[in-house]
């Protein structure tokens, strides 16, 4: 799901109707910049809009952004539109040490770059009124905003996977009535389910064998750079053809060690965090799935309470009670009640539907983009090295047969 992400098709109720499609919504996250300073230090994004849509206040905005500010919009999204599959953000980095690194922070630009693009590019989340406000207020309007946020994650961890960490045990431990578990069982909500634990091991495994493939290219430019130094100062040391063959080989293998490292950073942005996004993703799709269930509960538990109600009215009219007109309205008030519970549940399901079938086409390009990726830099990294060393095969035979 990169940055050009375009192909939606999902609806919601809390939205306005989709904007005709020749409108357009771009969005960068530029130019970082560390503010503050100790514990108080934090990166500071430019974040421009360019956009046609008639909501906005003219053609560009540039306003400046925090992380904290990228949290408050995914945290809004999530908590307005049940059912959509809200793009992920990049974890809060926990070692200090790393926070203000450079490679760090290109990696959480671009990841919050394909964020907001994921979110301008989605028919119902571009035209939310939160990301109008993240994409033009100026920065004390922002900071007031998340100051009055008082939403679930204002009192839980911000991030969305230790919240919902485990939503197939939590649904199963819930009993109603006669031990009955309040769990949605049908074949295609199970099949989803299973396909998405299922995805989120097996993309986790592989992004942490690309890693250990960037740390094996890092490791073994690391290696070249050193033996090319000792390569030189050996050269340096002998004369005539050896010696000259000895510098050649340490300036090739120094040569190697710049591709590999470079060859490690390509490897890094474009294989390994594409995949370590992909496992975010999935764990956001896992936070709607729990949504999911606990509207499938309420719905379930809804609907028990009317039965119970009405048990109960029929007993009251037996007896004459003069409690019956009172037990009556409460029958209506929840009826409709559970009524409305019935309708956001089947929404939320029709509305899933379509966020799978997007999240399925977005997956297909992108994973094919990112392994075409790694086959076309482990080429060009191959053909360098067979030149290089290919060059150095007759000066070194001529060295071992004088």
């Amino acid at each position: 799901m990169q940055n050009h992400q375009n192909q939606t098709s999902s609806t919601s109720s809390q939205s306005p109707k989709s904007q005709p499609s020749d409108h357009f919504l771009a969005v960068s996250v530029t130019d970082p910049v560390k503010l503050g300073n100790g514990v108080q230090s934090y990166i500071s994004y430019r974040v421009t809009a360019n956009t046609n849509l008639p909501d906005y206040l003219g053609k560009e905005k540039i306003v400046i952004r925090r992380y904290s500010d990228f949290v408050w919009l995914r945290d809004r999204m999530f908590e307005r539109y049940k059912g959509v599959f809200i793009p992920p953000l990049p974890e809060k980095s926990a070692v200090e040490k790393f926070r203000f690194s450079a490679e760090f922070i290109e990696m959480r630009r671009q990841a919050l770059d394909i964020f907001v693009n994921r979110v301008a590019s989605h028919p119902e989340l571009r035209l939310s009124d939160d990301l109008r406000l993240f994409l033009q207020a100026d920065e004390e309007t922002m900071e007031r905003a998340r100051a009055q946020e008082m939403g679930i994650f204002m009192k839980k961890p911000a991030d969305l996977m230790q919240i919902f960490k485990d939503v197939q045990s939590k649904v199963s431990d819930v009993v109603l009535g006669k031990e009955k578990p309040v769990e949605e069982s049908t074949p295609e909500y199970e099949k989803m389910k299973n396909y998405i634990y299922e995805l989120e091991d097996h993309l986790a495994e592989a992004q942490k064998h690309a890693y250990r493939l960037v740390k094996r290219h890092r490791e073994l430019g690391q290696s070249l750079s050193e033996f090319g130094k000792s390569m030189k100062l050996l050269g340096a040391c002998e004369g005539d053809s050896l010696g000259k063959a000895f510098s050649e080989l340490g300036g090739k293998s120094e040569l190697l060690s710049t591709k590999l490292q470079m060859e490690a950073h390509h490897l890094l942005m474009n294989f390994e965090e594409p995949l370590k996004d992909y496992v975010r993703a999935v764990q956001s799709i896992k936070a709607t799935i729990s949504d999911r269930a606990s509207a499938f509960k309420q719905q379930c538990e809804l609907a028990e309470m009317v039965k119970l109600k009405e048990i109960n009215l029929d007993k009251l009219m037996l007896t004459r009670s003069d409690k019956v007109r009172e037990a009556d309205r409460e029958i209506k008030e929840l009826k409709a009640e559970s009524e409305e519970a019935t309708k956001r549940f089947e929404a939320m399901v029709r509305l899933m539907d379509e966020e799978m079938a997007r999240f399925q086409e977005q997956k297909t390009a992108d994973m094919g983009l990112a392994f075409h990726e790694l086959a076309k830099g482990q080429a060009r990294l191959a053909s360098s090295m067979v030149e290089a060393w290919r060059s150095l095969i007759p000066k070194l035979e001529a060295c071992s047969t004088s």
